[in-house]
């Protein structure tokens, strides 16, 4: 008697846990239901023709139609024609609704322009929440990452409020290939959800190559990138920097202030010192922070290590000394006659000579332009408190294999390219 209720207390109890168990995995069949409906539902919304709220669907119908419509115009072939440039991929809300005629005088004055390839496209989230202005992205993609890059930033635009509303897209690759509409790919893109989810996934590719070091030996264009991005905006000046690297804080508000209170001068750049920090470090925001750093070594200046003449004529000592009037105010420190191997990084007017689309890869490509701006009797005046700051220390090391193959080939090319300027400027005395 005394067993049988032992057994039928046992059954009671294995009854209990097979329904709890039942329930669990009919509870885990319906979240996952769920959320494939839910992951359908955000695909739908974001490649497809339905979904989303009703008072945002038509915006983001819009969105798409945008992108279409570029894609289906195949591109233009840049004046090699080795790579198609898809100009204005992506437009952000800030350029679509520009008119002509009908903008603020003060509404464009200022623009970043960067460059890069799909692996690095993931510092757009930091460099904007720093820039929080117009900007303008050129990116190279090639083979499978022509439609990856396609994809993405359409997902940026789409899930992030603040791209959408100020970053332009432009997308190049080479004449061969072709960029398309992403819709089909459900598998590859199903789990962007929302901005981060599409920043998660940037950061997956982060590691695959390094700009210069594209696979099948495929050339990176940085100076048609750079022109692509300078090209994408039409503000009157124009800061052009790579995509890791960072501008101080509020630098474009203190800009606009120095420059509404001086003659505007076509023959003009102003030139932003750059430095490098050590990777674990917070980016420096102002001059204080940066100097403070500076001082310990945790910051240096840019290249200090690969190519210390390249920065030396910007005079570290004399801007790190230089005291600034009032705390938030920027103005010109002291004004620099260019000398070689100066490559400045600078704001300078639209009007300035374009980059030189013949270098590719490592060197010359910056120091080319800067000759130009020299040789064209540009000045090069120096900010007080401004600067720009490099993710990382650049060391030997750490570049791809064949950068000093390529630095030999370009110094050919610039030695070329300087006899060029005799002819392209006869009237002026000045040399590289």
């Amino acid at each position: 008697m005394h067993l049988s209720k032992k057994c039928s207390a046992f059954k009671v109890v294995l009854s209990a846990l097979l329904i709890v168990a039942l329930l669990q995995l009919l509870y885990l069949s319906f979240l996952s239901k769920f959320h494939g409906k839910q992951q359908r539902y955000r695909y739908s919304e974001l490649f497809g023709g339905t979904g989303g709220k009703r008072n945002a669907q038509a915006d983001k119908n819009t969105r798409k139609e945008r992108l279409r419509y570029s894609l289906s115009s195949g591109g233009i072939f840049d004046h090699s024609g080795q790579y198609r440039i898809y100009k204005n991929l992506i437009k952000s809300d800030f350029t679509a609704n520009q008119r002509p005629g009908s903008a603020e005088p003060s509404s464009n004055v200022l623009a970043l322009a960067t460059h890069t390839t799909i692996n690095n496209l993931h510092h757009l989230d930091s460099l904007l929440e720093r820039w929080q202005n117009p900007l303008s992205v050129a990116i190279f993609a090639h083979g499978q990452d022509v439609k990856f890059a396609t994809a993405l930033v359409y997902a940026l635009s789409f899930f992030c409020p603040q791209i959408q509303s100020l970053v332009d897209f432009h997308l190049v690759c080479l004449s061969g290939e072709m960029a398309s509409f992403p819709e089909q790919d459900h598998e590859h893109f199903a789990g962007l959800e929302d901005c981060s989810s599409v920043f998660s996934r940037l950061e997956t590719y982060r590691d695959k190559h390094k700009n210069y070091a594209i696979s099948g030996n495929i050339s990176y264009p940085n100076n048609l990138l750079r022109n692509v991005a300078r090209g994408g905006t039409d503000s009157s000046y124009i800061l052009v920097i790579d995509i890791d690297m960072m501008p101080s804080v509020d630098l474009h508000r203190q800009f606009l202030a120095m420059v509404s209170n001086r003659e505007p001068a076509n023959d003009e750049v102003f030139v932003l010192p750059a430095f490098e920090i050590r990777h674990a470090r917070k980016m420096p925001g102002t001059k204080p922070e940066l100097v403070q750093l500076y001082q310990v070594g945790e910051v240096r200046p840019f290249y200090e290590e690969l190519c210390p003449r390249c920065q030396a004529p910007t005079n570290y000592s004399q801007w790190v000394n230089s005291h600034v009037r009032g705390t938030v105010a920027l103005e010109v420190s002291y004004t620099l006659t260019w000398v070689d191997p100066w490559e400045p990084f600078y704001i300078g007017p639209r009007s300035v000579p374009l980059y030189d689309e013949n270098f590719k890869q490592y060197g010359f490509n910056r120091i080319s332009q800067a000759c130009e701006l020299h040789v064209a009797g540009y000045r090069f005046s120096v900010l007080s408190s401004a600067f720009v700051v490099h993710r990382g220390f650049k060391i030997q090391g750490e570049f791809h294999a064949k950068k000093d193959e390529e630095n030999k080939h370009n110094r050919v090319l610039f030695r070329s390219f300087k006899e060029g300027l005799k002819t392209k400027y006869p009237s002026s005395t000045r040399r590289c």
